[in-house]
């Protein structure tokens, strides 16, 4: 299938590339083309898709809630010491009770 320069313009053009009319010479664009065409013909009946070509699995891990157990050395980084006697850190009010 062989592609006018005009069509390899405008192919160029929609993908946003822009090229001119020796690189296109150079580039030898129908025997990418052909080559695209002898895959596409490729019968894959019967063959499952793939999402990657490596075939292994990641090893999972039981879901388990934790606090982070690190707590205390978060509490140190706290700039007022008011809270961390409790547990939290202690903050400004930012509003009025009104």
């Amino acid at each position: 299938m062989a592609f006018s320069k005009q069509q390899l313009h405008k192919f160029a053009d929609l993908i946003r590339i822009d090229i001119t009319d020796d690189k296109l010479e150079k580039m030898n664009i129908d025997s990418v083309i052909e080559w695209l065409d002898k895959l596409q013909r490729i019968d894959t009946t019967g063959v499952d898709a793939m999402l990657n070509p490596a075939e292994h699995e990641l090893p999972w891990r039981d879901d388990v809630v934790t606090d982070g157990g690190i707590r205390d050395s978060v509490l140190k980084n706290a700039p007022d010491n008011a809270g961390v006697s409790r547990g939290y850190f202690a903050v400004p009010k930012v509003m009025d009770g009104e």
